[in-house]
């Protein structure tokens, strides 16, 4: 029998008393772990994280903390290798896995840079300058933000198990607030096996991160109004908790990011012998594609000139049918499976409903291509063909309004730039969109139109495409959240981060006293 995942609570590793239920390889259905049924004590959990991870956070400055991520980031850094082997599991090809860990992994090195470079050797931060309210100058106030005294609490998706936690820790801790971190069960097996690595490494103080490998049962009843919750889901999920009695009634800070139906404009001036026109192509085909197509930023609507759109259709299929599909452990293979076969289903059925109004132009939802390696066990692993729709009606309601968690897009035409923005907008917000375009007239109009439904956009031409990060990419620098559908909530964005996980004070007095206080 495979082994069942420990959690780490309390300051040491705890294993379940129930047998658990069975966690499957995506590309083979072999069992890899199993997950238990039994919540914890999530009380007890949590109090260990405010009195003994907290206390010891909060005794280190900005500068140590950030000194630490860095270690960290460098110890895990050498256990790549180890955590890319067990990531094949969960589907994701090695391309995939480096999105997932090498791209966690990252966050914590950046958040130790910033640290280093921006933040005092203090405990406190200062929110701009002290403003004096006399006119002999003896009494002023000054905003200070202090590390609430609680606990940042992780809810995270199957999608992406290394990245999710690391990017949402990485802030708490610099902060200095502890974390505890609840897995998604389907990948939950590598979460666990990176944070053995990290509570090994001694590097993080005790108490600073907990790992829930449980049902959450409970978790959200233990919260008070010191603590902070972190949702990564569906956006019913995160609706849902958001409405959590203890949530609303103890004003815990709430944070969600939420899957949406992000966008890809292509400007009319992009015809198909321009750069652009294969840089958006390209654009689609690899949010397809890359972790099968289950990103929450992953292009879902692709709006198109209609007079470009069977020139994009064509370009899109022709660039899917020499991807090869199957076990992500094969080199030669570009598209892994989905999670498995309960994402499977899900993605079946999100494709009938978008069909009503769309029609199939590149895929079979119940076949795979043809173009595949011998190494893919089709009739066990959660395998599916990229599918690829066309919408020609403008009125359709439900590409705005549907979301197929997989290797799924569609293509929408539009007349011209105030319809295509207004249909962009009937997603009801989202993560990101991308403006793909040479004229600078056309991305303007589009980023003012479409910033109020979004949290990142990316405007993208041939003069910034070798060093750009891409549609999909959440970096450590820029906002990850968006309005809305999206969540309603803002992650990363560098420093501005970490005022989500501290409270600001206004502090009256005299002014040396205020200056004092900004060296505490």
């Amino acid at each position: 029998m495979t082994e069942i995942l420990h959690s780490y609570t309390g300051g040491q590793w705890h294993r379940p008393g129930d047998a658990g239920r069975p966690l499957l390889d995506a590309a083979t259905a072999e069992p890899v772990a199993r997950i238990s049924t039994e919540p914890l004590d999530y009380a007890r959990v949590l109090d260990y994280a405010r009195v003994v991870g907290g206390s010891a956070l909060r005794g280190l400055t900005f500068q140590d903390r950030a000194a630490l991520l860095k270690n960290l980031g460098k110890h895990l850094t050498a256990k790549i290798p180890e955590f890319t082997e067990l990531s094949l599991c969960t589907g994701s090809t090695r391309r995939d896995a480096a999105v997932d860990i090498d791209g966690g992994i990252g966050v914590l090195f950046v958040y130790g840079s910033k640290g280093a470079k921006e933040l005092p050797a203090s405990h406190v931060l200062l929110d701009g300058d002290v403003e004096l309210l006399g006119k002999a100058g003896t009494f002023g106030v000054q905003h200070l933000l202090t590390p609430l005294l609680g606990a940042a609490v992780q809810i995270n998706a199957f999608n992406f198990p290394v990245w999710g936690m690391l990017e949402k820790f990485a802030p708490a801790f610099l902060a200095g607030v502890p974390s505890v971190v609840k897995p998604a069960s389907a990948t939950a097996y590598l979460t666990e096996a990176v944070v053995r690595e990290i509570i090994e490494s001694a590097i993080l103080p005790e108490g600073a991160l907990q790992l829930a490998c449980a049902p959450a049962d409970g978790l959200l009843d233990a919260l008070t109004g010191q603590d902070l919750l972190s949702v990564t889901g569906s956006h019913q999920t995160a609706a849902a908790l958001r409405r959590h009695p203890v949530v609303t009634s103890n004003a815990v800070r709430y944070t969600a990011e939420a899957d949406s139906l992000n966008s890809s404009l292509l400007g009319a001036d992009a015809t198909p012998e321009t750069a652009e026109f294969d840089l958006f192509v390209r654009g689609i085909v690899t949010e397809m594609t890359q972790k099968t197509g289950q990103k929450c930023t992953a292009i879902r609507r692709a709006f198109v000139p209609h007079d470009l759109i069977d020139a994009v259709e064509n370009a899109v299929r022709e660039r899917l049918s020499s991807m090869p599909i199957g076990d992500p452990r094969d080199p030669a293979v570009r598209i892994g499976p989905l999670v498995g076969r309960d994402q499977r289903e899900d993605v079946r059925a999100a494709v009938a409903r978008l069909g009503k109004t769309g029609r199939l132009v590149y895929g079979d939802p119940e076949a795979v291509p043809h173009n595949l390696t011998s190494t893919a066990d089709f009739d066990n692993g959660a395998y599916i063909s990229p599918l690829l729709l066309r919408f020609d009606s403008p009125d359709a309601v439900e590409p705005h309004t549907i979301e197929a968690f997989g290797p799924v897009s569609s293509l929408l035409p539009y007349d011209n730039l105030d319809h295509a923005m207004d249909q962009i907008a009937r997603g009801g917000g989202s993560l990101a969109a991308s403006i793909v375009t040479a004229d600078e007239r056309i991305a303007a109009r589009a980023v003012i139109a479409a910033a109020p439904w979004h949290g990142r956009l990316l405007v993208l031409n041939s003069d910034n495409a070798a060093e750009s990060t891409g549609h999909g990419a959440a970096i450590p620098h820029a906002v990850h959240g968006g309005p809305g559908r999206a969540g309603g909530g803002e992650e990363l964005a560098g420093l501005r981060s970490l005022s989500h996980f501290m409270q600001r004070t206004a502090i009256q007095g005299s002014p040396e006293f205020l200056a004092a206080m900004a060296r505490a």
